[in-house]
């Protein structure tokens, strides 16, 4: 308790300094959790009304059933898209918070010259920056984690878990544990911006620049942050993988287990020249690397650790730069 009485008082000035922007994004998340509840409860109810009824979406039921059909499908995509537009929200809405954090929270202040106040009422620069992150961290991980949650919820609400699969970016980046991680990570980096930059508008462009760079990084490497199965197959053969797993690479494999590019010897309607170059190559057969859908929470728990261990560096830092600059 005592620990945290220093902090109330810059706190409450954060908080007041703020209020307009914290009332607007809390807003706006109430709004989106209502939006997500309502679109996955009727969605369900539109599924389940029309399973009841004697057409079928695939559309062999007969002309009396086309209207029927078109409702349907267009409530379903009209579903797909409200699920889309609220994963790719959740994917950028930390590049967001971290310009947030760097313009508004610390470069301004930091510009204007008003920190001195502060620091001058027995606030010492420590504490005053502690307050100023304290107050987004917990006020936004909390939203984040709340209609993070209601997307993962909603997501599998209509018995289809939406057009994008488990591992794609927006779905992946937009579900806890990432999506706290990163929100963490884009407050640290906002912090460490605001205080090197020390300019409202320059601070909140490369904030936001970093962020966007960070995310893009990791949903590139993000295949390669657990061991991949591989699947050996004759050349003709089914893979046997389920169709929820993510792909990563295929090719040819030689009889010496050389691995090859798939467009070694593509597919023809010239059987004979298929075998012939086959043969050439020494293909006995195929391999596929993979990630099946089981592998979604350890890729979230270690991307998740890298964005909580570069928030804690990015915070370190933030800290020692304000220490140097200001004792």
């Amino acid at each position: 308790m005592s620990t945290l009485t220093p902090l109330r008082g810059p706190a409450r000035v954060a908080v007041r300094q703020h209020r307009r922007a914290l009332q607007i994004a809390g807003l706006v998340a109430v709004a989106g959790i209502i939006v997500l509840v309502v679109f996955a409860l009727r969605t369900s109810h539109v599924m389940d009304t029309f399973a009841a009824g004697p057409c079928e979406a695939s559309g062999v039921s007969g002309p009396e059933c086309d209207q029927r059909i078109r409702d349907f499908s267009d409530a379903m995509y009209l579903y797909s898209r409200v699920l889309t537009y609220a994963s790719l929200i959740l994917t950028v809405l930390p590049g967001v918070v971290s310009a947030f954090v760097a313009g508004p929270v610390i470069a301004r202040e930091l510009e204007s010259g008003t920190y001195r106040m502060a620091w001058t009422q027995s606030v010492t620069p420590t504490r005053w920056l502690a307050a100023k992150l304290a107050v987004p961290a917990v006020l936004l991980v909390a939203g984040v984690s709340l209609l993070s949650a209601v997307f993962t919820w909603a997501r599998p609400r209509a018995g289809v878990e939406s057009p994008l699969y488990w591992y794609e970016a927006p779905v992946f980046a937009a579900t806890p544990p990432a999506v706290i991680g990163c929100t963490l990570l884009g407050i640290a980096v906002g912090a460490l911006t605001g205080l090197l930059v020390r300019r409202t508008v320059a601070a909140m462009s490369v904030a936001a620049l970093v962020m966007g760079t960070v995310i893009t990084t990791l949903a590139s490497l993000r295949s390669s942050l657990w061991p991949l199965r591989t699947v050996i197959r004759p050349t003709e053969g089914n893979s046997g993988i389920p169709n929820t797993s993510w792909v990563i690479d295929l090719g040819r494999v030689t009889g010496s287990g050389e691995r090859l590019p798939w467009e070694v010897c593509l597919p023809r309607a010239d059987e004979t020249f298929m075998k012939r170059c086959l043969t050439e190559h020494d293909v006995t057969g195929a391999y596929l690397d993979y990630h099946p859908a089981s592998h979604f929470w350890p890729l979230q728990l270690v991307e998740t650790g890298i964005l909580l261990a570069f928030a804690a560096l990015a915070l370190a830092l933030a800290f020692r730069v304000l220490r140097r600059r200001h004792g």
